[in-house]
């Protein structure tokens, strides 16, 4: 667990460092994508995009450039 996601965790306050990559502007889940994860488990992309501000299609664009890529990495290290 992250330090920070830790302090926040514990303080029950949004988390403020806006340089962390796991910050979100979405303060039910404490501003912080970890916290989310851990608090509601397996999200749909309407949840997602609602806690990123973008469209469920966008969320859906991102997840598959993501799959992608991971198969284009297992598919790379299958072959050495």
């Amino acid at each position: 667990m992250r330090e920070c996601m830790k302090e926040c965790w514990l303080a029950k306050a949004p988390c403020q460092n806006t340089e962390c990559r796991l910050h979100m502007e979405f303060e039910e889940d404490l501003n912080c994508t970890l916290i989310a994860v851990k608090k509601h488990g397996p999200m749909t992309l309407e949840q997602v995009g609602r806690r990123h501000h973008i469209s469920i299609v966008r969320a859906k664009q991102i997840v598959d450039a993501a799959l992608v890529k991971l198969k284009k990495t297992l598919k790379r290290q299958n072959t050495i």
